[in-house]
């Protein structure tokens, strides 16, 4: 059966096709106008925002993720070079592509891919669901064992947003959980939970960024250590959580809806890249091992990264290499259908890596507009010491929710925050704390944002399935959050 989609020209005249076609006109007529009236030589100041509105306008009207990161980064291309524009296009295009992370996001995330792929084959998330299933008596019990298993897979938001979803998915749908609450479960142990954990890529990351932007005399890992308890999204987004989970917070929004859907039967919603699962597809093995099949690649992938000092791509290797060797030889499978799985698993991922690598494009130009200068510039005259940390979260929570780039966005917004504080004489713990806060909210939140694209590929559902039905949340642990730094920074002014 044919999905419409109102932005495909080649399905005849159908309802809706008219709103689409006024969006284009719109978003043409508004870049045009902008473009033309702007001067060259001068800042861009408030229309820096525009390309990054555009996303979030084409996202709630088509509810598609990549459509709308593209029409955000082709409007803001336009606005930068109109005269050099497809040349500019190929070239930005071309240096993303060679970026080194988005080569490293390229390798992980294909490879968990495949590695995830490799388990399903084998049937040992098969064994691990049934072994849940044990442990597990009802839907509060899943959705809390689920909770769970993301705080425990603290090491990267990658390795959580795959390995939990894909692993408990099966658990969850037996009990009539939405995929979309399952992506919220997930994505709310990923980031959030990442930066509380001084032992995981977020911390190794921000620790080094502290320490050669001068946060501090000594170590930035130290530093890091003493801002944990200032990180106060992250504590509220786990409290959350694990409220949800248990039942004490109801279902609100979106979320609501998607969960009556689940509870008639239907967990996967319409549309979502997914399929009802079938016990009897995947082979069978004696339960023990089959766990252990399970829980051995897991292992050695936290184990290996952790030993080449918190690399996930090195540890997704040896644990790729240690599957494979480790299905051969008990003979689950041959090794041109486990290779076809690891390949499979590429395909898979294609569609998350697209969005993610067009977040890089639509960041690298909102880096060229100035946003996120713009964005602190602005803030910058109504600071004083006591409102500081609810002013760091909230604009910089708002650039990353905007750009998608839960890291990038500090390399430029560090060496501008910390000599802010430093110079009013702030609690540099705090401020810190407010600064990674609003990093993983923003990766929480963020539609785009690499976290939850995964967290939704890997539960099932479409990122804007998972956006509308999470943001509620993540929306009112920003309020709290905000309310706890507006608190703290009156306390220790």
């Amino acid at each position: 059966m044919n999905i419409a989609h109102p932005f495909t020209p080649a399905l005849p005249l159908k309802r809706g096709e008219l709103k689409a076609l006024l969006l284009i006109g719109g978003i043409v007529a508004l870049v045009g106008v902008l473009t033309l009236t702007h001067d060259p030589d001068s800042d861009y100041g408030w229309i820096s925002l525009v390309p990054s509105l555009l996303v979030l306008l084409v996202a709630l009207v088509t509810h598609r993720t990549l459509e709308a990161l593209v029409t955000g980064a082709l409007a803001g291309l336009f606005m930068l070079q109109p005269e050099s524009y497809v040349g500019e296009l190929a070239d930005l295009s071309l240096t993303v592509m060679m970026d080194e992370t988005i080569a490293w996001l390229i390798l992980v995330v294909g490879l968990m891919g495949g590695f995830i792929g490799m388990l399903e084959k084998a049937g040992c998330t098969l064994s691990f669901s049934h072994f849940m299933q044990r442990v597990a008596k009802g839907r509060r019990q899943s959705l809390l064992w689920t909770s769970f298993l993301g705080v425990l897979i603290f090491i990267d938001d990658y390795l959580n947003a795959l390995a939990i979803s894909s692993s408990m998915k099966r658990l969850t749908d037996r009990f009539g959980v939405s995929r979309e609450k399952l992506a919220y479960i997930v994505d709310s142990t990923a980031a959030p939970i990442c930066i509380l954990v001084p032992i995981s890529t977020w911390a190794v990351y921000f620790a080094e960024l502290l320490e050669n932007n001068g946060a501090t005399e000594g170590n930035g890992m130290w530093l890091y250590i003493e801002s944990i308890p200032y990180m106060v999204y992250g504590w509220v987004a786990l409290a959350m959580v694990l409220l949800v989970a248990g039942g004490l917070i109801p279902d609100f929004g979106p979320m609501k809806a998607a969960e009556a859907r689940a509870k008639a039967g239907q967990p996967i919603p319409d549309g979502a890249p997914d399929e009802p699962m079938d016990d009897d597809q995947a082979p069978r093995t004696n339960p023990w091992m089959g766990l252990f099949n399970f829980l051995a690649p897991m292992a050695v992938l936290i184990g290996a990264s952790a030993y080449y000092d918190i690399d996930l791509l090195m540890g997704t290797i040896v644990a790729t290499l240690f599957t494979l060797v480790l299905f051969l030889v008990q003979r689950l499978s041959t090794f041109n259908a486990l290779m076809d799985s690891v390949l499979n698993g590429f395909r898979i991922m294609m569609l998350p890596l697209a969005i993610v690598a067009a977040g890089f494009v639509l960041r690298e130009i909102n880096n060229q507009l100035g946003m996120t200068q713009y964005m602190i510039d602005t803030m910058t005259p109504y600071l004083s010491v006591a409102i500081l940390p609810a002013v760091v979260f909230v604009s910089m929570a708002l650039v990353v929710f905007a750009t998608g780039s839960s890291w990038g966005v500090f390399v430029i917004s560090i060496p501008i925050v910390v000599p802010i504080a430093q110079h009013m004489d702030a609690n540099m713990p705090l401020i810190v704390g407010a600064l990674l806060s609003a990093s993983s909210f923003g990766s929480h939140a963020c539609f785009f944002s690499d976290s939850s694209v995964l967290s939704s590929q890997g539960s099932g559902c479409l990122p804007m399935q998972h956006a509308l039905t999470q943001i509620p949340y993540a929306a009112l642990g920003a309020l709290i959050a905000t309310l706890i730094f507006l608190a703290l920074g009156y306390v220790m002014a």
